[in-house]
């Protein structure tokens, strides 16, 4: 179920608050942030934020595009190492 239109999108009032210093200060650096439940405003295009996966910062830079998902899209949880290996098997005869 999606959440409430009446309610609007869930942002982050801290991730807010940090693009706004970033923006008063002339700053373009990294936001490191664990709320990848939070939607992407239109505030946070051009910024980087470096988004947990539960093991690691991933950066994700902000454009346009983006808007309206969430950060944890875009910072993916697993690894894929692709299926099982094709193994050349040599035949000898005995």
């Amino acid at each position: 179920m999606s959440r409430s239109s009446i309610k609007g999108p869930y942002v982050d009032a801290k991730l807010i608050k940090k693009v706004e210093n970033l923006k008063l200060a002339g700053k373009k650096e990294a936001i490191k942030t664990w709320a990848r439940s939070s939607q992407i405003p239109p505030e946070f295009v051009g910024y980087t934020f470096a988004v947990h996966n539960g093991k690691i910062f991933k950066e994700v830079f902000i454009t346009e595009d983006m808007v309206g998902h969430r950060l944890g899209e875009f910072s993916l949880t697993r690894n894929f190492r692709g299926h099982g290996r094709i193994v050349k098997r040599v035949l000898t005869k005995t």
